[in-house]
């Protein structure tokens, strides 16, 4: 069960990172969403390094559960999850209007308990 729930927590976060940059990043600038401006600046690279922050740690969480199953369940791991997870929905409180990042981030977090949970002998 472990096993599982490692991956679908990290390969939740790989693809809501993908999602939510090609939806609010690529797909707004596409459709010409925002006049250029200091502001659109400011947006985009939020929502950029918001959201390959999200898909490269995924993509790391995943490498390591392929590689080293047993170290996702270690404390030090955990709390750097944890950690990182706090970090993404305070960005997301503080910075985002819309709810959908919040909502992904906390279904990462809770994943990421579980996993904890399950991976403690």
């Amino acid at each position: 069960m472990h096993k599982y729930i490692v991956y679908a927590a990290y390969g939740w976060l790989t693809f809501t990172g993908v999602m939510h940059f090609a939806i609010d990043v690529v797909s707004q600038h596409l459709r010409g969403k925002h006049v250029p401006s200091t502001e659109t600046t400011l947006y985009y690279g939020l929502h950029s390094a918001f959201a390959l922050g999200q898909f490269v740690f995924g993509l790391l969480g995943l490498w390591l559960a392929w590689r080293a199953l047993d170290l996702l369940g270690q404390l030090p791991v955990v709390a750097v999850s944890l950690v990182a997870t706090a970090g993404w929905l305070a960005l997301s409180v503080l910075f985002m209007e819309y709810w959908q990042p919040r909502l992904n981030t906390a279904i990462f977090g809770v994943l990421v308990v579980a996993a904890a949970l399950t991976g403690r002998r």
